[in-house]
């Protein structure tokens, strides 16, 4: 039996998983966290043989968040399951210490899967990021811009264009003010960006804002 914690602070989606997972024999949900703080509380002393793991949540969240569990639990296999179908987000998650990356617009059926290889010790990536990936490293000359973004400031990316306001993104994220607005200023001048209506049009043109 595959004993699997899974974290997203979404009730509606873990909702949705226990209904998808209750449909198998071999894969139980053995804990629940909602944020970073749970995730790490859960690592410490549950049992687990996979965290299913959103890269969206308050406070520690993505590659930084799967570098902590891997400090405190190197051997436990982790699944990310993701909004994010960028290549850059998946390439960040694998070198924090990810085995998986599984797109929240993919088909359920296959998430069975890809618990079953990554909790057996394989890797598990969602093809088509797998065919962006290829292309990114053929052709690197390619890359947009917003790849080249670290998870935190694509993630303050796409809430600035979401019409959120720099003390509403420190609140949601359990960050202060001051940091926001420094990624906030490295995200615009690593995008050649000066302002959040070219952020917005930047994201309505590649199809970020969906």
């Amino acid at each position: 039996m595959i004993r699997l914690l899974i974290a997203d602070d979404h009730e509606i989606v873990r909702n949705g998983l226990k209904q998808l997972i209750g449909l198998t024999l071999d894969i139980e949900i053995a804990g629940e966290a909602t944020n970073g703080a749970e995730v790490l509380q859960q690592v410490r002393g549950g049992i687990f043989d996979l965290l299913l793991l959103d890269m969206d949540m308050p406070g520690i969240s993505g590659s930084e968040l799967i570098g902590l569990v891997k400090a405190f639990r190197p051997a436990l296999p982790i699944l990310v399951y993701s909004m994010h179908n960028e290549a850059n987000m998946a390439s960040g998650a694998f070198k924090a210490g990810a085995s998986g990356y599984f797109t929240k617009s993919s088909d359920p059926k296959k998430l069975m899967e890809a618990i079953r290889r990554v909790s057996d010790g394989s890797q598990y990536i969602d093809p088509a990021i797998a065919e962006q990936m290829a292309l990114d490293s053929a052709f690197p000359q390619l890359k947009l811009p917003h790849t080249l973004l670290s998870d935190r400031e694509f993630e303050i990316f796409r809430l600035l264009v979401a019409g959120q306001s720099v003390n509403e993104i420190a609140e949601q994220l359990f960050i202060s003010n001051k940091t926001v607005s420094t990624h906030k200023t490295h995200l615009m001048e690593k995008m050649n960006l000066h302002n959040v209506a070219d952020m917005v049009r930047y994201a309505m043109q590649h199809r970020l804002t969906e």
